[in-house]
């Protein structure tokens, strides 16, 4: 009777553990997928610094400077997010990081240096 007491405790107890840690990995999840606007724009402005390498209208210097700002933001984006929601005042930082980026990729690959 003992024994089976002992058991009962302990899968309660074992159950107990799991559901809290499978709870957390849903709420993880569920994080990531709050800023689907911020992530595309940052896919895109990746995806015009790549091809401005490629075209040879981005200088290594360019580029290295305009990832080095898209690192900062995914930075501030992950920060952001830390206490599981992004406030208004928050959200409204990255888009204007977002938006100061965009420009720059914009001269940086206009201007007059190019890699050839």
């Amino acid at each position: 009777m003992k024994r089976m007491i002992l058991n009962l405790f302990c899968g309660t107890v074992l159950c107990a553990g799991i559901v809290p840690v499978s709870g957390l990995a849903a709420a993880k999840s569920a994080i990531r997928s709050k800023t689907p606007v911020i992530n595309e724009r940052e896919h895109n402005q990746h995806e015009r610094i790549r091809q401005g390498i490629k075209s040879g209208e981005l200088t290594r210097r360019e580029a290295v400077r305009l990832e080095e700002q898209e690192a900062r933001i995914r930075a501030n984006e992950k920060f952001a997010k830390s206490d599981g929601k992004i406030s208004p005042a928050e959200r409204a930082r990255l888009e204007k990081e977002l938006h100061r980026t965009s420009e720059n990729i914009y001269e940086q690959k206009h201007d007059q240096q190019d890699r050839n």
